[in-house]
């Protein structure tokens, strides 16, 4: 009985031995896995880093903005040939000027759309690509859907039709003839909550002031919120 004992107690031994070598496999294959993927994880992330625009100083005069505007919606509704478009030729002018639209002279940009209405490619027109990708795809995330097809409320024979139209759809949402104030705080410091930086142009208006929806949509919710720091300066008043 006793050697019984003894060689089932080997037996557990060897059991227990073998179970802990194969949880101490486990346990380092697991580890070298998890290192393996956040390593793979942050060279994906250092990759997405490099792959986006973090920040764009946007200083496109507003008279190149009314002139490549012009073009644009121009070449679309007297349906010509060649259809241009702002943003390329924004971003073609900001390439030659290295963005400095300071030099900015009307002859080039004349040139730049002979060239495009003689059937020359853009990606021909501009010397530096690298420089022109970056000006395409920062003025493409400020200005896309500025211009382009809309259909507008209009009507026939006292019915109520829509008709395509083409052209300027971004709008000022304050109703017409209601007053507002406002300034240039975008990029500003945020502490409200957390700190961020404020991405938007806050346009203060009266109480009552009707605002005019800048999307199409179904409000599902509506809320009261506290603004502390006007509380705050009502306090004080």
């Amino acid at each position: 009985m006793i050697l019984k004992a003894i060689k089932l107690k080997k037996i557990y031994i060897i059991v227990i031995v073998i179970s802990l070598l194969l949880i101490t496999i486990s346990v380092v294959s697991l580890k070298k896995f998890a290192k393996t993927v956040e390593t793979e994880a942050d060279a994906v992330e250092e990759n997405d880093e490099k792959k986006y625009i973090k920040w764009v100083d946007y200083n496109v005069p507003l008279e190149v903005m009314e002139k490549t505007a012009k073009l644009d919606i121009n070449s679309h509704n007297k349906d010509e040939n060649v259809k241009l478009n702002w943003i390329e030729l924004i971003s073609c002018l900001a390439t030659k000027y290295g963005g400095n639209f300071k030099s900015f002279k009307q002859s080039d940009l004349d040139s730049i759309v002979e060239k495009l209405k003689q059937g020359e490619k853009i990606e021909n027109i501009v010397n530096n690509h690298k420089l022109y990708d970056y000006y395409i795809e920062a003025y493409t995330a400020i200005l896309d859907e500025f211009i382009g097809e809309y259909e507008i409320e209009e009507y026939e024979n006292n019915e109520k039709v829509f008709k395509k139209k083409y052209g300027i759809k971004a709008f000022l949402p304050i109703a017409k003839n209601y007053g507002f104030s406002h300034y240039d705080d975008f990029g500003n410091s945020r502490s409200y909550g957390y700190k961020r930086i404020h991405l938007g142009n806050d346009l203060m208006g009266q109480i009552g002031t009707p605002i005019v929806a800048v999307e199409s949509g179904i409000v599902e919710a509506c809320r009261l919120e506290s603004i502390w720091w006007l509380e705050g300066r009502n306090k004080k008043l």
